[in-house]
Parts: C-alpha cells; structure tokens; sequence
C-alpha cells in the first residue's frame, strides 16, 4: 500500500475500500423513504379526484388543474430544489424537500376550498420535486463499480409509494374520507424530516467545498458502521481532489456536445411519455 500512503487515496477509492455495507442499507431506507413519500404525493389525486368532484361539483377541468398544478410545482422545484442542495448541501436540500411536502401535503388536507387546494398542491409539486436530492445523496455513499445497480434498486421505491398509496386510499377513502387521506400521505415526509437529523451530509460534497476535515469524519464514520478500515492517508487526497472542481461551470457545457444533445433529447422524450 505504499503509493497511496504516499499519494493518498480519493473519496471513491475510500467509499470501495469500506464496500456497501450496514450503512449504505441504512441510507438506502432512508432515500427509499423519500422516493416513496414523494410517489404517495403525486399518485393521491388519482383516488381523491372523484370525491372532491362529487363534493365540490367541480367540472373536468377544475379536477384536471389539481394534476396540472402539481406537476407544475415540479418544473419549477426540480431546479430551486436542485440548486438549494449544490450551494448548502445534500443534507439542506433533504430537509427542504421533506419540510415543503410535508407542511404543504398536511394543510391540503384542511382546505377550505378549491382555490386554496390548488395552491397547497402546487406547493406539494415543489417539494416533490426534489427526488433527485435522494438519489444524489444516496448515492454518493456507494462505491463507482456497483452505483448503477443500486441507483435501480433505489427507484423500485417509487413503486412501493405507488402500490402503499393505492392500499392506503383502498381503506381510507370509504371510511374517513379524502382528507384523512391527505393527511395521512403525508407522514412519510414527515419522518423523513425527522430522520434527517440523523442523516450526515456526503463526503463528496464535502470535499468538493474545501471541508476535508469533516469529509475525513463522515467516511469514519462509514467504515465503523460497516466494520471496515478506512486507508490512513485518505485525507491527503481530498484535498488534491477537491481542488479542480471548485470551478464553476455554466450549465450548458453539460449538454454541448452532440452525444450529450442526443442522448438528452431522447432522455426528455422518454420522460414526456412516462
């Protein structure tokens, strides 16, 4: 091992040395809880559409402007959402998408009106928007060689939100009615929320923001949790690595190149169909 005690070793070389173990199955419950609460938000209009019809003598465009609002909450959080855990931190960003879902999915459930319910939806969009601060930060504690694999495993989660919301309206509905089930669907983001007080932020953020010190305690952390050693010169490294990637860049170089335009373009339109 004598180079890298020389040269040191990079976040991902520590994350493969520590492997998937206890703490990245906790992560992934963690993340999977998210992924899930955020499907139960956007799958509940299909069971309270019918009731708020017959209540609200609401017509198809009305019932069908719920749906519209939401996803258009998406379009605009997905990006605040996204911008929010770059600058401060996958963690912050977590805690946002957790906090506006939840504050926002458990008002809908005491809306006064249509107009009202509208607006709280709109703001569910927003928050539920933020699905890919789950997987970033999930991810970020697995190791390069199996990231692929897990990130599948991991969007099974939107599934299981699909299928608990369905069983949930499936009780719910006949006996209390669509704003027990609000209400109720809303509890998942809620113990995400909570939970977050338990989730530390990744050390790649961290070393990408200079913090190696903290990013050197986080992977400790990690290689206790899953009863492994973590190299001794891994901090040496961070800094190294951490020091070309403070450049910014704009977002387009992302996208600038005709492989990239390509394989975007067919990405949005598998989106647009899904």
């Amino acid at each position: 091992m004598g180079d890298h005690e020389s040269d040191g070793y990079t976040v991902d070389e520590a994350l493969s040395s520590v492997g998937f173990g206890a703490f990245q199955g906790l992560a992934l419950v963690f993340a999977g809880i998210g992924w899930f609460s955020d499907a139960m938000e956007i799958t509940l209009l299909s069971f309270i559409g019918p009731a708020l019809e017959s209540e609200w003598s609401l017509s198809p465009t009305e019932e069908s402007l719920l749906s519209t609002a939401v996803f258009g909450g998406m379009i605009v959080g997905s990006y605040f959402l996204g911008f929010i855990a770059d600058a401060y931190g996958r963690r912050v960003g977590i805690r946002c998408v957790a906090m506006i879902t939840f504050a926002a999915g458990l008002l809908s459930a005491f809306s006064p009106g249509y107009k009202s319910l509208v607006i709280l939806r709109f703001l569910v969009g927003f928050g539920a928007a933020g699905g890919h601060v789950y997987l970033a930060w999930f991810l970020e504690f697995i190791p390069t060689s199996n990231r692929g694999a897990w990130m599948l495993v991991l969007s099974f989660s939107w599934i299981i939100g699909e299928l608990l919301e369905a069983s949930l309206a499936w009780i719910v509905m006949p006996r209390w009615g669509w704003r027990w089930l609000l209400a109720l669907t809303s509890v998942p983001s809620l113990a995400v929320l909570l939970l977050s007080n338990f989730a530390p932020e990744t050390p790649r953020y961290l070393a990408m923001k200079g913090r190696t010190n903290e990013a050197d305690r986080v992977l400790e952390k990690v290689a206790l949790i899953n009863r492994k050693e973590l190299p001794p010169a891994v901090l040496s490294l961070i800094i190294k690595q951490c020091r070309p990637m403070t450049k910014i860049f704009h977002q387009k170089k992302l996208v600038s190149f005709p492989q990239a335009e390509a394989r975007e373009g067919c990405r949005g339109m598998a989106w647009i169909s899904f």
